[in-house]
């Protein structure tokens, strides 16, 4: 069968990596065409857009950016189109998904969507759109699928599939010595840096980070720097800051040996917390796009930890409060103080609990294939 698949970032290149993999097991003549990644394009999709080149943070952002935006969806459409798919598999990335989604139910080709657009924080009126253009959710987050239910939706709750990916690594002391030889890294305990994948949180956010390192000397900050990012990019922010160890496209074995991590807010904040590593969330956007966005949000945290514990587990340092002053208090509770470690600690224990069992992906390739052949 024909599969095509699109996800916008680097969170939905993994994802759907692992959900070609699971297909690839299920229907030995699968073919995949695909918008994603190098994950995506590994596991034998044939890759049409790379995420680097979709990737539009905020709203400004998004207003500088609408003519290639809107080119890239008609391009889509057309390609949709040449290739005739007998599913199309949607992954987040709901601006530009929910208009492809659109467009292809009315072409009469089924509609899938996997790990469900967060219409849960704003625009929750989008449910109704997307009661019409998908024929099949799949969501990941535990109250999703209660959420849901006020647009008469019955989703499909398969996991989070960060359970598997993560779940499944080699965590060996042995292992473990390995990537701390791999990557030189020194005897002392390491705090991971995450400034995220889009250049405008970099530029907003990774200076406050890297101030860090000169009030804890005695711990080693290494910088987690996004495969779709030239290295040039953190060259600049990094040639006043001496022997900044840096790893690219490997932030997963960073976060195995990490102490402590500060973490941009998004999928990355979850990824920690299943690592059992001590997090401060940090969050810094343009002036419009943040003042828009506090305007309009409907939820209380806006990392993925706190929403789904519906409490603070892990402090969120946003726009104004992530300053060097507040970040240095924040990262001291974590590496000076057992009593906030383990606190944090045992909740990230309740959080993997309430996440339920791993197979996401596996399940989630089950019931889109069933629901094809059907």
């Amino acid at each position: 069968m024909r599969y095509y698949i699109i996800a916008g970032e680097a969170s939905g290149d993994l994802h759907g990596s692992n959900l070609i993999k699971e297909i690839n097991k299920k229907d030995s003549k699968a073919e995949i065409r695909c918008w994603g990644g190098d994950l995506m394009e590994g596991q034998g999709a044939e890759l049409v857009k790379h995420y680097r080149d979709l990737a539009f943070m905020g709203f400004a952002e998004v207003l500088l950016n609408l003519k290639t935006i809107l080119d890239n969806i008609k391009f889509c459409k057309k390609d949709i189109l040449n290739f005739q798919p007998d599913v199309l598999v949607l992954i987040d990335y709901p601006g530009f998904n929910m208009r492809i989604a659109e467009f292809a139910k009315k072409q009469g080709i089924k509609v899938h969507y996997y790990i469900s657009p967060q219409i849960w924080a704003w625009k929750q009126n989008r449910g109704y759109k997307l009661k019409r253009t998908v024929d099949k959710m799949y969501v990941i987050l535990p109250f999703e699928q209660e959420f849901y239910k006020k647009f008469d939706m019955e989703v499909e709750y398969v996991g989070h599939p960060l359970i598997d990916a993560i779940g499944k690594r080699d965590t060996s002391e042995e292992r473990n010595e390995e990537i701390r030889k791999e990557f030189k890294l020194s005897d002392k305990k390491i705090v991971a840096l995450l400034p995220g994948s889009r250049l405008q949180e970099i530029n907003k956010m990774l200076p406050i980070m890297l101030q860090q390192a000169k009030y804890f000397p005695e711990f080693e900050f290494v910088l987690a720097a996004a495969p779709s990012l030239e290295d040039s990019v953190f060259a600049e922010f990094l040639k006043n800051h001496d022997n900044f160890s840096v790893v690219k496209n490997r932030t997963y074995d960073l976060l195995q040996v990490s102490y402590a991590a500060l973490v941009t807010s998004g999928t990355a904040t979850l990824e920690t917390a299943l690592f059992k590593v001590p997090e401060v969330v940090c969050y810094k956007g343009s002036f419009v796009s943040y003042h828009i966005a506090k305007r309009i949000l409907s939820i209380k945290y806006i990392s993925l930890v706190n929403l789904i514990m519906d409490k603070e587990v892990v402090t969120e340092l946003i726009q104004d409060n992530l300053n060097e002053k507040l970040l240095r208090l924040e990262l001291g509770k974590l590496l000076e103080n057992e009593s906030e470690r383990s606190k944090m600690l045992n909740n990230f224990g309740l959080l993997i609990e309430k996440l339920g069992g791993g197979g996401a992906s596996a399940k989630t390739a089950e019931l889109l294939i069933s629901d094809i052949q059907n």
